[in-house]
């Protein structure tokens, strides 16, 4: 069995819920390939750690979480992902993919060339870093002169990493499917305006912070300067109150899966599947980290039903 696991942040616990599955079923995964999450637990499992891993995540509060992100006040994006990194370094002990006993390949997206990366040599770790870079959020990494980003921006569900593989049949694992109220509601749909989301959280904390008396000065007093006003009547526009609860994190979030569903939807046409596994966006927000039990036995009860369906 060749597994292809796509990006999805915490939704990425699902994965461990399918190779749960798929060992329980005596199936032998011949060779992994992974994008964002889905390079961290690809690689976790070729190097045989997962089961570490698990354990440790699934001890996770949300408390605990928040302790693991490491604002970049000054750097390209909100976080550095350092401090989960090295958790996940420490568990790996040095492994490099050349040397794993099962051939992994991450999915990076090299920004300044608009391509791919594929690594399939060198430092895991590394190569998982790489691919978890989420565009304004996690800061993107230099590695051997090329600026990365996550996969997910080319590939979210690196199949045609597989191919080749000597296997009987290529399961997907996609973490971008549709919406369960997206088929029946006509206005949009923003899970975390309802349910706060950890990425919010901190912003808040953050921005307690940074409005000081200070910066409040610095803004009346740039207030003061620039006093043009754009005299428009809103009421000349047709829009609608914005969703309540609505944040610039929400907006990131929910355009980056915008474009991942898309994007996967043409690269799985390109290069299908023998099974696909797929679970919809809104099972968990990207940062609900704190959730992996429950996410790792929603991934396994929704491969046993797909699995069943194909018959493996």
């Amino acid at each position: 069995m060749a597994l292809a696991l796509g990006s999805g942040g915490a939704r990425g616990y699902t994965h461990i819920g399918v190779l749960d599955e798929l060992h329980a079923r005596g199936h032998e995964v011949v060779a992994i390939s992974g994008t964002s999450m889905g390079a961290v637990i690809g690689g976790l499992e070729a190097a045989g750690r997962l089961q570490d891993y698990t354990d440790w995540v699934g001890t996770l509060r949300q408390t605990d979480v928040l302790r693991l992100l490491d604002p970049a006040f000054t750097g390209p994006g909100v976080f550095w992902g350092q401090r989960v990194m090295e958790r996940v370094a420490a568990i790996l002990d040095g492994a490099r993919i050349e040397e794993l006993p099962i051939p992994f390949t991450a999915v990076a997206t090299d920004l300044t060339h608009s391509r791919e990366v594929w690594f399939q040599r060198g430092s895991v770790v590394t190569a998982m870093r790489a691919s978890i870079g989420i565009p304004s959020v996690f800061t993107p990494v230099v590695v051997g002169g090329r600026l990365l980003a996550d996969g997910s921006l080319l590939n979210p569900v690196p199949v045609d990493a597989l191919l080749g593989a000597p296997a009987d049949r290529t399961v997907a694992v996609s973490l971008s499917g549709r919406r369960a109220n997206e088929q029946t509601s006509t206005r949009p749909v923003t899970a975390a305006a309802e349910t706060e989301g950890m990425l919010g959280e901190l912003t808040e904390r953050l921005r307690s912070v940074l409005d000081s008396d200070t910066l409040r000065g610095v803004r009346q007093w740039w207030a003061a300067r620039f006093t043009e006003v754009d005299e428009r009547d809103p009421r000349d526009f047709d829009f609608e109150a914005l969703p309540k609860g609505l944040r610039t994190s929400d907006v990131v979030s929910l355009s980056l899966e915008t474009a991942e569903q898309l994007i996967t939807r043409f690269r799985m046409a390109a290069s299908p599947p023998d099974v696909l596994v797929e679970f919809p966006q809104d099972i968990a927000s990207t940062f609900d980290f704190h959730r992996a039990n429950e996410l790792v036995a929603r991934g396994r009860e929704k491969a046993a039903q797909v699995f069943d369906a194909a018959g493996l």
